[in-house]
């Protein structure tokens, strides 16, 4: 069994060699090293020739495999992109739906291997699997949208995104086979379960049973992220090992017959959920555990890791890139290898009790997981959820009943509904049980900390060495553990409290990168406003992003939320920053709102707490030790030219902020009002070239100019405006070049 996982490792090894380091042109040639090197390890000793080849084969096999797959399934459908054209296309699963109307996997005709994403109105919600979509489409590359690199969808084996143009028409195509019988099934306990559970634990409970996260409130989503339960939605090992369970108990634990149950369900199960690499791996290595003894051979859970790898690569080498799977890869080898180990060093030589034991046992599996997890967490996530521990033991094993208790009442209830709904009662309880643990744990002050904080990532590599210190020396001695664990908590409270105080400043000005869109933080003497708060980009989340940068400054509950107006790339991220946090004044303007977002915006701060106002005249707030004033619109005809201004000084150093105005609007802004000269110009909407006019510039002379902008199609920053801010003498900083931008203003009397 070892040799397999020798091998599977080595291979494994060799696609994320070919994903992360390796340039394209470099793949082959190193397949062909490790080729030379795999035949010159036979001159080696018999014992470590076997374990070399194996390994050289592997990777060479790897990275050959890596070459062969970019030709033969990406380039084909890459070679579309730019282009616009008729195209034929099947439905690979039920659409979901999108702010323009809906989405969905597809194959293209001609292109049997590789996936496509195909955009269209919303007739698509209406399609089922299987059918076909006719017409004409704008191709692009998915793997690259305007000049930023994407893998969430190439890790899919999606490489294209196609965009309806015009009229499409539909045909049956395959619907109704058994090739997507999993699919309609999976919307039919959909379905059920909403039927089953009016209440707002159907989201809930359809993405544990699914991995269908859709319905689920962000309210909800928000706060099992914050809690560190969002993994238990992502169907992984834990819950095909409650799937294991409920087979079990119903057979009796009869091996032959739990076995032969079992790994058919499993497979099917790995299809109903759409094969996301945490099911297959898990899938895989439950196979192999039951399987084992049916073959009359020892399971070894290292092997059926590496083989489940194996596996998922060898179908998409591009799945290396994949977020959970990673994630679901590393909690499992902290699993294997970390969590036997802490559980004998908290168990000791002493016999101890059963409750000790169930509570040395859970905190051990979490804590063996997030030592693995915590890393790629911080990189991908930005946080470290400090009540992980404590909410996973509290709320792991309500999830496991509610898995297998709503799996039950879902399958009762398509026979007999009523049956169905009164199964259910149980684990909706225990979902509404999860969701309210989850808010509670929330709402913990220091919960979770956001590596938005600089020092904390130096922190983390410091626990990691000091445990590592400890695990090297003395080996058997428990009090060097406890002793990294004290030393660890005081530092990660230094830590917090430098982060904290990093901003000392008359005035702090954070120009927050979330892509297309403005946010801009201000704080002053431990005081916070907030101007703007949207991204144009739908993978970046605009209030999630600020309210990470406030949690780390120590923001409780924020001053001023002021809206320059109601576009998307403003405001969208409003609803995720107050279900993070509480806000005391919202000023708005009352003008166009043509987006339609006026009402969410204002239920969201209502929600939070805040006194909203439009702004009809000038007003001025105390923040700390500066002043912002705040100008009502001066514009007219939409959106961006009934916005607001707002003037932020700190003794006679000043920043502007004039939201999307153009240069008419700007013209009218320096009439109505005498602006002093300002030292910092955040640049009008993004960049543009209608914005940033020569007038305003002449007007102000500003010293430096901040331009938040991201990923878009409309040409942001221009280059009309930047040539006008170079004129001006500006020092000009770009959030899509530059990140977030940290300006401190001290004033001297």
């Amino acid at each position: 069994m070892r040799k397999l996982a020798v091998f599977a490792g080595a291979f494994s090894l060799g696609a994320f060699l070919a994903q992360y380091l390796l340039r394209p042109e470099w793949v082959l040639p190193a397949a062909l090293v490790f080729l030379g090197l795999g035949w010159a390890s036979f001159l080696l000793p018999w014992e470590v020739r076997r374990r070399s080849a194996a390994a050289f084969a592997a990777l060479a096999l790897a990275l050959g495999w890596s070459w062969l797959y970019v030709r033969q399934v990406q380039r084909p459908l890459e070679s579309l992109a730019g282009t616009e054209g008729a195209a034929v296309m099947t439905l690979w699963d039920y659409a979901e739906k999108t702010d323009y109307g809906a989405r969905a996997s597809v194959k293209l005709e001609g292109f049997p291997l590789g996936k496509a994403v195909f955009y269209g109105d919303a007739s698509l919600l209406e399609l089922e699997p299987g059918q076909t979509v006719a017409g004409a489409a704008r191709f692009q590359s998915a793997a690259k949208i305007r000049d930023t690199d994407i893998t969430a969808f190439t890790s899919k084996g999606i490489f294209l995104l196609a965009y309806g143009r015009g009229e499409m028409s539909y045909g049956p195509g395959t619907a109704g086979s058994l090739r997507w019988l999993p699919a309609r099934l999976g919307r039919a306990m959909t379905e059920k379960i909403r039927e089953l559970c009016p209440d707002g634990t159907a989201g809930f409970l359809t993405a544990v049973l699914t991995g269908d996260r859709s319905g689920l409130s962000e309210r909800d989503g928000i706060a099992l992220s914050e809690a560190g339960l969002y993994h238990i939605m992502a169907v992984s090992g834990m819950h095909c090992g409650f799937l294991l369970t409920l087979v079990t108990v119903l057979t009796g634990r009869r091996r032959r017959l739990t076995a032969a149950l079992t790994l058919p369900l499993l497979v099917f199960y790995v299809l109903l959920t759409g094969g996301s690499p945490s099911v297959v791996r898990a899938c895989v290595m439950l196979a192999f555990l039951l399987a084992a003894p049916l073959l009359q051979r020892d399971s070894d859970p290292p092997t059926a890791l590496a083989a489940a790898l194996f596996l998922i690569l060898l179908v998409n080498p591009f799945a290396a890139a994949s977020v959970s799977l990673q994630l679901s890869f590393a909690a499992m080898a902290g699993l294997l290898w970390l969590t036997p180990r802490l559980m004998r060093t908290l168990a000791g030589e002493r016999p101890r009790g059963r409750v000790f034991r169930l509570v040395s046992a859970g905190f051990s599996a979490t804590m063996g997981a997030l030592v693995f997890t915590t890393p790629l967490t911080a990189w991908y996530f930005g946080r470290l959820v400090l009540v992980s521990p404590l909410s996973n033991l509290l709320c792991l094993w309500a999830a496991g009943l509610a898995f297998m208790l709503g799996l039950l009442s879902v399958a009762v209830g398509f026979f007999c509904t009523p049956l169905g709904a009164l199964l259910a009662l149980l684990p909706r309880a225990l979902a509404g049980y999860i969701l309210c643990a989850a808010r509670l744990l929330a709402g913990i002050p220091c919960h979770a900390l956001y590596y938005t904080n600089p020092y904390l990532k130096y922190w983390l590599v410091y626990v990691y060495a000091l445990f590592a210190l400890a695990f090297v020396l003395r080996p058997g001695n428990r009090r060097k553990y406890a002793a990294a664990a004290l030393l660890a908590a005081l530092t990660l409270a230094a830590a917090v409290k430098l982060g904290q105080w990093r901003c000392r400043a008359d005035l702090d000005i954070f120009v927050l990168d979330v892509g297309q869109g403005q946010c801009v933080l201000l704080a002053s003497e431990g005081r916070f406003a907030l101007v703007d708060c949207g991204s144009g980009n739908s993978w970046l989340s605009a209030g999630d992003i600020a309210a990470d940068h406030l949690s780390s400054l120590g923001c409780k509950r924020l001053d001023y939320l002021i809206l320059t107006h109601y576009d998307s790339d403003h405001v969208s991220g409003v609803t995720a920053l107050t279900e993070r946090m509480g806000v005391e004044v919202l000023l708005a303007p009352d003008g166009a709102d043509s987006a339609g977002l006026r009402e969410t915006v204002l239920s969201a701060a209502e929600a939070a707490g805040a006194s909203a106002a439009s702004l009809e005249e000038v007003r001025t707030l105390s923040l700390g030790a500066a002043m912002l004033t705040v100008y009502p619109p001066v514009g007219e005809g939409g959106d961006n030219e009934e916005g607001l201004a707002v003037l932020t000084s700190a003794g006679d150093l000043d920043l502007l902020i004039t939201g999307d105005m153009d240069r008419a609007t700007e013209q009218k802004l320096l009439a109505a009002y005498d602006l002093p000269d300002v030292e910092i110009l955040a640049a009008g909407h993004h960049g543009s070239r209608y914005s940033t006019s020569e007038e305003l510039l002449e007007a102000l002379r500003p010293e430096t100019a901040c331009v938040s902008v991201g990923s878009n199609s409309y040409g942001h920053p221009s280059e009309e405006a930047l040539e006008r801010l170079a004129r001006q003498g500006c020092t000009v900083f770009r959030t899509d070049l530059h990140g977030d931008i940290h300006l401190s203003l001290n004033w001297e009397n």
